[in-house]
């Protein structure tokens, strides 16, 4: 929503200008420009990235526009599956927690928490390092190693469309030009013509490196920086997954564990300790009613 409402006021201010300046709105319009650049633009992204990349493009897309990034119900359900399966694995032992990791669709554990659970990428991360700790062999550093290789390779994944719509942004202005030199040869073609006629098509090939400047600047590299936004939000949930984990392998009392954890959460969206001890009371529950509007 915040996107759409930056860009109609980026567009009001920009063509409401331009009209009290005295200009004509009706010149801007020329469709062939915006399929020149639109098309070209479109089919250099095709070229330059994989199917995978492409419709990831579309989901990051739809996720920026629509604010899916992680929100503070989501970091409470984070921080309270991880207590529990601590919890059950000091007061229960190492084969009880193996049923809840191996199978988590089944698990009375996991089912509290049914968003982290269709999350299937951080549910395999989670299940993932606490196999590893209940297999009891491997030390903390060389899991901390790993969660980082991991990391970097999730975080990587999920910045492709960031990266692969900037490139396309950074393309714009050369392809609005294209659409202008374009314009100018058709123009050139009617040297013979009324002055009004020349002006008009030398004022159509000018709106193609005004439109490419724009979607650059105005309109793709905005959209590009907030999936990544949305994106680095995704992956700050691993953080917190790697750092309560991390915690609790040194010794720490899950309680303990779960405030490292909390800690890697922007402060503006951090949820208070009372509200993650209210979690660890009743989980999958809301714990406060400004938490659910945030939700």
């Amino acid at each position: 929503m915040r996107f759409v409402i930056g860009l109609i006021v980026a567009l009001g201010c920009m063509l409401g200008g331009f009209a009290a300046l005295g200009g004509h709105l009706a010149v801007i319009w020329q469709p062939w420009e915006f399929v020149i650049i639109g098309g070209s633009a479109l089919g250099t992204f095709i070229i330059a990235n994989p199917i995978y990349t492409i419709k990831d493009t579309g989901k990051g897309i739809v996720e920026a526009l629509a604010g899916k990034g992680p929100k503070p119900r989501d970091y409470l359900d984070t921080l309270g599956l991880l207590h529990a399966l601590m919890r059950e694995l000091r007061s229960k032992g190492r084969n009880e927690l193996e049923g809840h990791v191996d199978n988590p669709a089944e698990s009375e554990v996991f089912l509290m928490f049914p968003k982290l659970l269709a999350n299937k990428g951080l549910t395999t991360f989670i299940c993932d390092y606490f196999r590893l700790i209940i297999i009891g062999n491997a030390r903390t550093h060389e899991i901390e190693a790993l969660m980082d290789e991991e990391l970097q390779t999730i975080s990587r994944d999920k910045l492709k469309p960031y990266h692969a719509l900037s490139t396309v942004a950074d393309a714009f202005p050369a392809l609005g030009i294209i659409a202008a030199v374009l314009g100018v040869i058709k123009a050139m073609g009617a040297l013979d013509q009324s002055p009004e006629l020349l002006g008009g098509l030398i004022g159509a090939a000018l709106v193609g490196t005004f439109v490419g400047i724009f979607m650059s600047y105005g309109v793709v590299t905005p959209l590009a920086y907030q999936i990544k936004l949305t994106r680095e939000k995704q992956c700050r949930v691993y953080i917190i997954v790697k750092q309560t984990l991390l915690a609790f392998m040194n010794g720490a009392m899950p309680q303990i564990a779960v405030e490292h954890g909390r800690k890697t959460i922007s402060a503006s969206e951090r949820p208070s300790i009372d509200e993650v001890e209210n979690e660890m009371v009743s989980p999958g529950a809301s714990s406060a009613p400004a938490l659910k509007e945030a939700a």
